[in-house]
């Protein structure tokens, strides 16, 4: 009977998306925290990230793939070849987050969706929509409001670099995923992240070997921090997402996805003590509002069978 009850509570919960989308996108949330709070290095904080969620999404992709069946050995490679660009999307956001923030960083690298448009339109020849072409100058606008370059500086050191960090940031997580995507058009979800995350191990080993700052032997309070953030970040957060995502609606995956960043600007005030200005917090909503747009209009104009949300 306790066996049973014990199916019915979990099956009630997988049949709940959108609980699952937000509580993954507060797992999420909290990565930029962890990231101030270790204070590990770039590399460092990319590699132990990638590290310590290995052996829990290899063990979940071995059921997976006993369950499903296996994976063909071209989508293994995509997946591997994307957690490269996931590698050099973390060691940027990391340097982001020194220069402008944890909150404002987690805004700027979440232009993804922008690039993924842009990418469509130079690359596939996908003509943009009306919503993309009045969204862009509307996030421009909030990018250039948000890095603190006008007015008051309200977070960050250097709003600049941290404009080019987070540009840099969302164009190679913008390759992550489009990669990414088309390696995972199967049941599968533990078996394309543990092979992203290896890739991303990998790519971030390479990157602190070609440009420095990375501790092999970080001290235990950074550990124990880089230790969380792979737990609730890189395994719960993006398991949780990556398969609630494509049962919602697209509209609702749309508001679904902006729940990160406003919730990273919510934790960096309540646990760093960062307070951007009004008008990086007027960016914020700007950058927001037009990759909602974005969002949407690219859901709304996506083939029928894709899934909403990807």
């Amino acid at each position: 009977m306790t066996a049973t009850l014990g199916t019915a509570e979990r099956q009630r919960v997988r049949d709940r998306p959108v609980l699952l989308a937000a509580l993954g996108a507060g797992c999420i949330s909290c990565s930029g925290i962890l990231v101030v709070l270790a204070a590990a290095g770039a590399a460092t904080t990319a590699f132990y990230r990638c590290a310590f969620a290995l052996p829990g999404l290899v063990a979940l992709a071995i059921l997976e793939q006993r369950r499903h069946g296996s994976r063909t050995s071209s989508a293994r490679a995509a997946s591997w070849f994307a957690g490269l660009f996931f590698a050099v999307d973390l060691v940027l956001w990391t340097h982001a987050i020194v220069e402008v923030g944890a909150g404002v960083a987690t805004v700027l690298g979440n232009l993804q969706v922008v690039f993924v448009a842009l990418a469509a339109w130079m690359l596939l020849k996908e003509r943009p929509t009306a919503q993309f072409l009045l969204a862009l100058p509307v996030v421009l606008g909030g990018v250039v409001l948000v890095s603190g370059l006008v007015g008051h500086r309200g977070v960050g050191r250097d709003p600049l670099a941290g404009i080019l960090y987070g540009a840099a940031t969302s164009l190679a997580y913008a390759a992550f995923l489009l990669i990414l995507r088309r390696s995972t058009r199967t049941a599968h979800v533990a078996g394309p992240l543990a092979d992203a995350t290896a890739g991303a191990a990998v790519g971030s080993l390479l990157l602190g070997a070609m440009f420095g700052g990375l501790d092999l032997a970080p001290a235990w309070p950074a550990l124990g921090w880089l230790l969380l953030l792979a737990v609730t970040s890189q395994t719960l957060g993006w398991l949780l997402i990556t398969s609630s995502l494509p049962r919602l609606p697209s509209a609702v995956s749309s508001l679904l996805l902006l729940l990160q960043p406003v919730a990273a600007l919510a934790l960096a005030f309540l646990v760093l003590g960062e307070r951007p200005s009004w008008l990086q917090l007027l960016g914020a909503l700007l950058i927001c509002a037009g990759v909602m747009t974005v969002a949407r209009s690219a859901a709304a104009s996506a083939p029928v069978g894709e899934p909403a949300g990807t």
